[in-house]
């Protein structure tokens, strides 16, 4: 008597795998900026990481739209933002600023890399409560802490200040950007913003400038978007701490 065969799985589409496909195109570029700061080419390096930052986020929209969430895309997306927001920076800037404070610079490149695998964990674990109604993120997003950690490259590749001549305030920065990714505060997630259609317009006349920008000068674009970037951090806590004061 023949052991009653197992039923195979249902086939399913081929494009249920492009939020999957698009997780692991960010992940390559993460892995070959890591490639970039070994040859010492810093501009390469952290070009691709800014690509990793575009390309975040588009995996799990294109999920939601096609109902193709899975725990498998989740913890995907989970280990490639801590390799392209948390290890390919970290190796950047130490390879770029930090590898002459010795000890100290490897230190800093740990605390910035470790704030962001217990940034991520935390959103793991929280993942329904960490977006709340009002559209906030708790502590800087993984993104957004990579962008501002390889802030003092971006200051030099555009030509304002060269900071490894001071590998200490590099080192400080990056266990201060490290913190703020670990923070409790809230910070604002642009997936929640809402515009009248009205102002439309605007946002994609403001969207062409920005894009332009980047195409044409994209590192000064980098510096003073981690200038305004900061000043919404500042602002934010500053009415966070007043509003717990008048509460």
């Amino acid at each position: 008597m023949t052991a009653p065969r197992e039923p195979r799985e249902t086939p399913f589409p081929v494009v249920l795998l492009l939020p999957n496909l698009v997780t692991i195109l960010g992940l390559c570029f993460g892995l070959t900026s890591i490639r970039f700061t070994f040859a010492d080419q810093y501009s390469w390096a952290a070009g691709f990481l800014v690509l990793a930052a575009l390309v975040d986020g588009m995996d799990g929209l294109l999920a939601r739209r096609l109902n193709a969430s899975s725990p498998f895309g989740a913890e995907l997306d989970s280990l490639s933002d801590f390799v392209c927001f948390g290890v390919s920076p970290a190796l950047l800037v130490y390879n770029f600023g930090l590898d002459g404070l010795a000890g100290m610079g490897w230190i800093a490149a740990l605390t910035f890399a470790i704030c962001c695998c217990l940034r991520l964990a935390r959103f793991n674990v929280n993942a329904k409560a960490e977006t709340n109604s009002k559209g906030s993120f708790t502590g800087v997003p993984a993104p957004a802490g990579a962008m501002l950690g390889i802030f003092p490259v971006s200051l030099h590749l555009a030509g304002f200040l060269d900071l490894r001549d001071a590998p200490i305030l590099i080192a400080i920065w990056m266990i201060l950007v490290g913190g703020l990714m670990v923070a409790r505060f809230t910070t604002i997630s642009l997936k929640t913003v809402r515009i009248s259609r009205e102002n439309a317009v605007y946002v994609l006349i403001g969207a062409t400038v920005a894009i332009g920008f980047m195409l044409t000068r994209l590192w000064l674009f980098h510096v003073l978007m981690s200038v305004a970037y900061l000043c919404m951090l500042l602002q934010g806590a500053v009415a966070q701490r007043r509003r717990r004061r008048a509460g």
